[in-house]
């Protein structure tokens, strides 16, 4: 992840501190909502940890079949990301 957590934070609150003062949202609870759109802006910022994690799931399982077709596994890796990446309409940086 590229951005530290405390900074997500604050632009969580930034984000919602000028939604209201721009009167496009109206809230009484401005800190619950700062909170829930940092957690969505957190699970976005994580989906490619996440898909990362996964493919090394998926080569791990996969590891001696790779070693008996002599199978590379960084290009093993781009193909399974990509195509996990593809099924699920992420869209990575």
């Amino acid at each position: 992840m590229l951005l530290v957590r405390d900074f997500v934070a604050h632009m969580a609150n930034e984000v919602v501190k000028r939604l209201v003062e721009g009167e496009l949202i109206e809230t009484t609870a401005a800190g619950g909502v700062a909170q829930r759109v940092r957690q969505r802006m957190m699970e976005e910022l994580t989906v490619e940890d996440r898909l990362n994690e996964e493919v090394r799931e998926i080569l791990i399982e996969h590891q001696d079949e790779m070693r008996r077709t002599g199978a590379s596994y960084q290009e093993m890796y781009k193909k399974v990301k990509q195509q996990l990446a593809r099924d699920r309409k992420l869209i990575l940086r």
